[in-house]
């Protein structure tokens, strides 16, 4: 297993990796906000070549309150992965409470002109206890 990336889900070939970081110094716990960032890597074991079109997550707050979010892309890309190749990004997610979690998926492209959706693993979100 990856130390690195805790959380690990492949499907349809794609593997999605996730690795969390709680984000102190962005983090105002007295304010009712708490920061984390997240690193996914994408890894295409399809045999195909294949694009990330739209990302759909489910963000879910320590009081069970759920936030939709639904775009194009990632960080501003709709990253194409030949067969064998991986995507790397971060991005940060903030709560209103000290503790949560995110899951989701993404839809995928295949070069033969399938779609078909990519799970995101849920991952937890946790600020340390002296943190809060």
């Amino acid at each position: 297993m990856d130390a690195l990336f805790a959380d690990v889900a492949t499907t349809h070939g794609v593997t999605v990796r996730v690795s969390v970081s709680y984000l102190p110094e962005q983090s105002e716990p007295d304010r009712g906000r708490w920061y984390w960032a997240y690193h996914i890597r994408i890894e295409n074991g399809a045999g195909m070549t294949v694009q990330l079109l739209t990302r759909h997550w489910t963000i879910t707050d320590g009081r069970g309150g759920q936030h939709m979010v639904e775009g194009e892309g990632v960080v501003g890309e709709q990253p194409l992965l030949a067969p064998g190749a991986s995507y790397d990004y971060v991005s940060a997610c903030p709560l209103s409470t000290p503790t949560g979690n995110m899951r989701g998926h993404y839809h995928m492209l295949g070069e033969n002109g399938s779609t078909f959706d990519v799970t995101i693993p849920k991952f937890a979100l946790i600020a340390p206890a002296a943190a809060e």
